[in-house]
């Protein structure tokens, strides 16, 4: 929400969703926030009071300001802001694997996979679609946990993790990172893969792009090229759950008013298929 003060710039809070995080993993967002900030990137973390606290509570409601940021969206089809980006990126990630997160859950086949199945099979899936649901994510989760079994040597660090157009403002020729809502623990490549677009032939060169200048701050494993597909299923998986899991909001009906219909999950089995047959496919390579 946006709240106006006289002679000064407005705010924005941040209202958290009860259950949705702890104050110690809101504590440890904030906290990676800071670290950004003390080398100079470009993100937009939240204020601080006289005692340095940057979050507060009314009515057991957790809460944090921050600065309005203004910009625009980046513009992906422009190679020289890809590298641009690729930079940041690799600076951020310099950053984000000096610690773990200690109370911040990681992004695994077992929280964006499994869990968000069985929540959505057993209280949405449409029983005209439910066999088929139910075999499809069957097949994905067991090639899920191949891939990941195979590359479970891959690196983890803090991520932004929902690194896409829609968070980063673009200004004065520079990236601005914003909400870190979604910071978990993950594999580099979870913030490269939602910068692509287009064919595989422009997505190849957009993630050259990237990985030129995310190389010149932080090295990146080429085994993690395997995973863009595999987290890109996670996500759709992920993402239905999370709506899912908080349908009982008000807020949630009228924001998202095409879930849960017949049509939707038609759509969603789709997709998904599509995904399985995407994980069977040689990955892009540089």
């Amino acid at each position: 929400y946006q709240v106006g003060i006289e002679e000064s710039d407005p705010f924005i809070v941040k209202f958290y969703r009860p259950e949705r995080w702890s104050a110690e993993q809101v504590y440890e967002e904030h906290q990676l926030f800071f670290e950004m900030v003390e080398q100079e990137l470009p993100v937009v973390p939240p204020l601080t009071d006289a005692n340095g606290e940057s979050l507060f509570s009314f009515q057991g409601f957790l809460f944090a300001l921050f600065p309005r940021q203004g910009g625009h969206a980046p513009e992906f089809d422009n190679d020289a802001n890809l590298l641009v980006l690729g930079r940041y990126l690799g600076r951020m990630h310099r950053i984000g694997q000096v610690r773990p997160f200690a109370h911040r859950p990681a992004i695994d086949v077992n929280t964006y996979g499994h869990t968000a199945v069985d929540l959505i099979r057993e209280r949405y899936i449409p029983a005209e679609y439910r066999e088929s649901y139910e075999l499809l994510t069957e097949q994905l989760l067991s090639a899920l946990n191949t891939i990941f079994t195979q590359l479970d040597t891959v690196r983890t660090l803090r991520v932004h993790g929902d690194c896409h157009a829609g968070n980063i403002l673009w200004r004065n020729d520079n990236p601005h990172f914003v909400d870190f809502d979604d910071a978990r623990m993950g594999p580099a490549i979870q913030d490269i893969w939602m910068l692509l677009s287009g064919d595989r032939q422009r997505q190849t060169v957009q993630l050259d792009t990237i990985i030129e200048g995310y190389e010149q701050f932080c090295d990146i494993d080429l085994q993690e090229l395997r995973l863009i597909e595999p987290l890109r299923t996670l996500r759709m998986l992920h993402y239905a759950a999370w709506i899912g899991s908080r349908w009982d909001d008000p807020a949630f009906p009228v924001a998202f008013p095409w879930f849960n219909t017949t049509q939707y999950w038609g759509e969603h089995i789709l997709q998904l298929r599509e995904q399985l047959a995407a994980l069977h496919e040689p990955p892009l390579t540089i």
